[in-house]
């Protein structure tokens, strides 16, 4: 099986174990902030984009 791999700059990524769905952590390459979008098997997206009215 591969491993995902970030959608910015292509490193593959290592997913943490204990890792759930719709969990967010960075690319170790890049930085950027991606989403765990599926476990079975392990896909990630680029994380969402804060709105200004998120919690309100």
């Amino acid at each position: 099986m591969s491993a995902p791999t970030c959608p910015t700059c292509g490193a593959e990524l290592l997913v943490p174990a204990n890792a759930m769905k719709h969990e967010l952590f960075p690319c170790q390459d890049c930085g950027t902030e991606l989403e765990i979008v599926s476990l079975d098997p392990v896909a990630v997206e680029l994380a969402p984009e804060v709105e200004e009215d998120w919690g309100e």
